[in-house]
């Protein structure tokens, strides 16, 4: 009789809480600050946009927001009235995220983004002094690809290259699972961030797999230049490109008006990871 008792209480108190909750819950809907605070929550929302997926090729997406209607009511009702400076808005994620997709090919960002990325791919025998030094005269950054014997071999340079980003390329044309995880250890050891990208010019199901199963983003640009650098883009600039770079002569002799133009167009130069953010 007294277990029967005890369980009655508990079932009592746990009714009496949920409906003491539902009732403070209905007053706070008919609080003038609350209804003030929805009246006006459409001014600030945006609808997240889904990542668009093509095959096997991803373009990302773009986060949304809308206003927290009890953070901005717990703020204003502090003050005892509704103002307006006090609103407090919320992500809203899109239901196809790049950041779900990592057996994809990653083909551009956002095309509501006026920026571009420049990508440039690091050989073990590759220079690469004059394209950094363009690169810091212009005030520009961009996105390095390294080959894990590169980096074993320039370790002071790469510590040194704190405005622009680092990521994985292979090691000696590898894609073999552990000698690729030590080169990503080794590469955060040195800069001291995530590596979170690959990189592939062509289609490579082996090397897609393998950073899927790294949960690292594989990168397939959306455009390849050699050489002719100032035309291909003049001829191809558009919102959210990813413009992969061969160092060399010709890419180091056209970099600057290269990149003069791409901003006199009213372009953003950003690295990979800014450029493919959903954050709005």
């Amino acid at each position: 009789m007294k277990n029967i008792s005890r369980v009655f209480i508990i079932l009592l108190l746990i009714f009496s809480f949920y409906y003491t909750n539902k009732i403070i819950d209905f007053l706070k809907q008919q609080d003038p600050i609350m209804q003030e605070i929805k009246n006006k929550s459409d001014k600030y929302k945006i609808e997240a946009k889904d990542a668009k997926i093509s095959d096997n090729s991803i373009i990302s997406g773009r986060k949304g927001k809308e206003v927290d209607y009890n953070k901005s009511y717990s703020k204003m009702k502090q003050y005892g009235f509704y103002n307006e400076s006090l609103t407090v808005l919320k992500e809203v994620k899109p239901t196809i995220s790049i950041d779900d997709n990592y057996d994809k090919y990653i083909v551009s960002g956002n095309k509501e983004k006026r920026e571009v990325s420049l990508v440039f791919t690091v050989l073990k025998d590759t220079n690469i002094n004059n394209i950094l030094n363009i690169l810091e005269k212009n005030k520009v950054s961009a996105t390095f690809f390294i080959d894990g014997t590169y980096l074993e071999n320039n370790i002071n340079l790469l510590r040194s290259m704190k405005n622009h980003e680092i990521e994985i390329l292979s090691y000696n044309n590898s894609y073999d699972s552990s000698l690729f995880k030590t080169s990503i250890s080794y590469l955060e050891n040195i800069t001291n961030s995530k590596v979170k990208y690959c990189y592939t010019k062509d289609d490579n199901n082996k090397l897609l797999k393998l950073c899927s199963k790294n949960n690292l983003h594989t990168i397939k640009p959306s455009i390849y230049i050699k050489n002719n650098l100032y035309k291909n883009i003049k001829n191809n600039l558009d919102n959210s490109l990813i413009i992969s770079l061969e160092i060399n002569n010709y890419i180091e002799k056209e970099l600057s008006s290269s990149i003069d133009y791409i901003k006199n167009k009213g372009y953003d130069i950003v690295v990979i990871s800014e450029l493919l953010s959903e954050n709005y």
